[in-house]
């Protein structure tokens, strides 16, 4: 998709880790991976061409469809001479140099390769792909030890507080007031809704979010989220030659799944088929997941720490992993319930997205509760500092104090000593066992 280099340069988490790494001689070769537009290139270019006087990118995509000049090497001295042959500045040293090989996935013949341009070290080397998670999934020659992957993800609500010219120092004060759980003063707490609210438009796309920031022109914000969206479409046909069509299915069922009032994924409506099974699908979801289009929640009906261990992978939820693309879908040009208190308009779904997203570039794996007798819990998460599970309910309307599973679960033997509640209200507060907090508290969890 031919959408130009974002003008206006924001400020990413992710550039601390992608520094470390290119200052660290003996740091293994960085991977970046996620999905396309989530700004990967964006923001290697910019941090490596700050700090090396030679910086030369290679667009793997772009040589499939040229010359194929990387198409057949085998060895790290034809590789280093195809790159002589197209780059365009002066190449040094290991000091000195950094090659970036963008879209590597294209050719999975490079992964090999990897581990013998570290021993090597004439340059220093960084690596990304939009669909790098499947490839490397389907990669049995993988470097390890020589290789460290890193996911990156659309903007979390505190980077895009960020794009908006929020001072990251206010940023951190507001999160220690939240850690120590200090209420905001009530105008502050406005503020932040309203931006808030304009994050569930723009979403964390660093393009929509230039487009929203720069234009406010809400056509032009929708009509980029919804291509991107059918580019993830596009790309889902691509994981799999052989049942291509399954994730293409699976991706398309995503809205209107988390719109019902259980939004499990139902293997029965994937393709109409009352017999089938999650197991013919696993693949489907783990390229999702791994393509970075897609967050998964995985159900847990008896938990306990660590989650991972008591997870039911035949009941899961899927959610869009960018919360502007799916307000596109549901909303399309109007903004109104978005904006405005309507009764009407329930945005749990929309809220818990954007929990997803957050709890997912917060480093967390995705978890929720259901059980019969007592009913769905939004979110799980692990507690190391206390060895237990918290668990998360999300709610968007002024019924926040309304949580019965919540209530029926730490009702429960062994249930943990404190669950949260994040809403629209500003205060910060415990009742029992219940901490309520407002919903840009996820910054913090």
């Amino acid at each position: 998709m031919p959408y130009p280099i974002v003008a206006k340069i924001f400020q990413r988490k992710i550039e601390k880790t992608i520094r470390e790494n290119l200052e660290d001689p003996e740091a293994p070769i960085l991977l970046i991976q996620g999905a396309r537009q989530v700004g990967k290139s964006y923001i290697i270019r910019r941090v490596a061409s700050g700090r090396f006087r030679h910086f030369v990118e290679i667009n793997m995509i772009a040589d499939k469809a040229g010359n194929r000049v990387f198409a057949n090497i085998n060895n790290i001295k034809d590789l280093y001479f195809a790159i002589q042959s197209v780059a365009r500045v002066p190449l040094g040293t290991a000091e000195d140099t950094v090659i970036f090989l963008d879209e590597i996935q294209e050719y999975g013949h490079l992964f090999t390769l990897l581990k013998f341009l570290r021993e090597d070290h004439r340059y220093r080397f960084i690596a990304s792909g939009s669909l790098l998670g499947v490839s490397l999934r389907k990669t049995s020659s993988i470097p390890i030890g020589s290789i460290s992957i890193a996911d990156m993800f659309p903007m979390d609500f505190e980077e895009f507080l960020w794009a908006k010219g929020m001072q990251q120092e206010f940023t951190e004060e507001i999160k220690n007031k939240l850690r120590c759980r200090e209420s905001l003063p009530e105008g502050v707490h406005r503020k932040i809704m309203d931006d808030f609210r304009d994050y569930l438009i723009a979403g964390g796309l660093p393009y929509c979010v230039d487009l929203f920031l720069s234009t406010m022109d809400i056509v032009k914000v929708r009509n980029a989220q919804l291509e991107i969206h059918s580019l993830y479409g596009d790309d889902a046909t691509k994981y799999d030659v052989e049942n291509k069509m399954h994730t293409k299915q699976i991706f398309d069922l995503i809205p209107s799944n988390i719109e019902n009032k259980r939004k499990r994924v139902f293997a029965k409506d994937i393709e109409g088929k009352p017999q089938a099974r999650f197991e013919q699908y696993k693949d489907d979801f783990d390229d999702l997941v791994s393509s970075g289009v897609a967050l998964m929640v995985t159900c847990c009906t008896d938990p306990r720490f660590r989650l991972l261990e008591s997870a039911k992978r035949n009941m899961l939820k899927l959610y869009m992993a960018d919360v502007g693309i799916l307000t596109a879908l549901l909303y399309r040009y109007n903004v109104k319930p978005l904006r405005e208190d309507m009764p009407q308009i329930n945005l749990g779904n929309v809220y818990e997205c954007v929990t997803a997203m957050q709890l997912r570039s917060n480093g967390r794996e995705l978890y929720y509760y259901d059980k019969k007798a007592v009913g769905e819990v939004d979110f799980l998460v692990d507690d190391y500092d206390n060895l237990t599970v918290i668990p998360i309910e999300v709610k968007s309307g002024k019924d926040h104090h309304r949580h019965n599973a919540l209530d029926k679960y730490m009702g429960t033997d062994g249930s943990p000593e404190t669950a949260v509640v994040l809403s629209n209200d500003g205060r910060v507060h415990m009742e029992g066992k219940i901490l309520y907090m407002p919903i840009y508290a996820l910054m913090v969890l």
